[in-house]
This record gives structure tokens, C-alpha cells and sequence, in this order.
């Protein structure tokens, strides 16, 4: 008679191979992919299990780059833009190389500093159709594009509008060296003379208008 094997059974943490790292379900993590020339995918941990032979596997949801999207990566997408599929997958714990973090866009934008380990969500994403929740995002300049925190855009005292510096015939280096800034469209005779420039709270604060994604 066959002997039947020990059931899968659920367990709180599992610490990564050859690290003292500990993640549990909820934590973001980077897995190693097959093909090495690419970097390490990311996606969040839903559950982890372990066998009878004490092999352990996470049940994930992935997280999707840009560039691994049915529309492929546009100008507005920052370097660290994920987003999160719903695309759920069974793998082996060992293919966990680290932990990262997935901030809230809001939060990303207030980083001081932006480590290795850092990313961040502002949609979720239909793998199977291309499509994104929410389907609209706020979209700013001349050029009408969703912010990208990447670049430096720089806030109309008059409209509050956010420019980007080459939209309004500036350089980044003069950008950072003036103080304030009041665009074309709300600036008088008198204030042509004076370029006036602001950097106040991030462009995410101040929705113009939207834009469907």
C-alpha cells in the first residue's frame, strides 16, 4: 500500500539562503530570474508553505515593470515604477534573492534618498488585457504627461501648474538656480523681466486635470 505523504502546511517566516534576512507574507521581495542578463523580478508574498521534505515555496504576487507591460514603457514612467499585476504565482523560496520595498507613490515622492532596494505603485495591472487601475492620473506642463519623479519640474505661482524646465525653454541647471517661477500664460509685462521660480510640495499634491493611462 502506498504510503501517503505528510500534507503542505502553512509557516510565519522564512529566512532567505545565505543572509540573515527573515520575510513573511506581506513583504516585497526580489526573485532571481531565469534568463541572468535581467534584473531580479519583484513581487510580494501572499503565503509560505512548506512541505512534508521541508521544502519550502511563496505563493506571490508578481509585480510588473513598464517595460514588461502590454504598452511598454512611456516617458512618464519613472526608473523605479512597478506595477502591481494580478498575476499570482507558486515558487520556490530559494529563488529569493533579497527584500525590497514598494512605496505608495505619495511616499516615493518624499524620499530623501531613493535606495537600491526602493520602488514604487501608483496602478494596479490586468496582465491578461494590458489594463490599469485607476485607468486616470493627473497630467501636468504644456505637454500634459503624468509626473514622473524623476524629473524636476518647477510650480507657476499664478496657475499652479508644474512645468517641466525644457517645456518652458529652460535648462535643469537654470531651473535649480532660480527662486521662483511664473509661466507665460500668467505673467504680465513686468513679470517677463523678472523670472521667478518655486519649488514647493511635489506636483502628485496638485492635480490639474486627468489623463487616461
Amino acid at each position: 500500500m502506498a504510503k501517503t505523504r505528510p500534507g503542505k502546511r502553512d509557516i510565519d517566516s522564512y529566512t532567505i539562503r545565505g543572509t540573515n534576512k527573515v520575510v513573511r507574507a506581506g513583504d516585497c521581495v526580489l526573485m532571481r530570474p531565469s534568463d541572468t542578463g535581467k534584473p531580479p523580478y519583484v513581487a510580494r508574498i501572499e503565503k509560505i508553505e512548506m512541505d512534508g521534505r521541508n521544502n519550502v515555496k511563496v505563493r506571490v504576487r508578481w509585480y510588473y515593470r513598464p517595460e514588461e507591460s502590454i504598452g511598454g514603457r512611456r516617458q512618464f514612467h519613472g526608473a523605479k515604477e512597478l506595477f502591481l499585476s494580478d498575476h499570482y504565482d507558486v515558487q520556490s523560496a530559494h529563488t529569493i534573492e533579497g527584500k525590497c520595498t514598494v512605496h505608495s507613490f505619495k511616499n516615493y515622492t518624499k524620499l530623501e534618498n531613493v535606495g537600491a532596494e526602493d520602488y514604487y505603485c501608483r496602478f494596479e495591472y490586468k496582465a491578461a488585457t494590458g489594463g490599469f487601475t485607476p485607468d486616470r492620473v493627473a497630467v501636468y506642463c504644456k505637454c500634459e504627461m503624468p509626473y514622473n519623479p524623476d524629473d524636476l519640474m518647477v510650480q507657476c505661482e499664478g496657475c499652479k501648474d508644474w512645468y517641466h524646465p525644457a517645456c518652458v525653454g529652460m535648462t535643469i541647471e537654470e531651473a535649480k538656480k532660480l527662486d521662483r517661477f511664473v509661466c507665460s500664460e500668467c505673467s504680465s509685462d513686468e513679470d517677463v523681466k523678472k523670472p521667478q521660480i518655486t519649488f514647493s510640495a511635489s506636483p502628485a499634491a496638485d492635480a490639474k486635470k486627468v489623463h487616461i493611462v
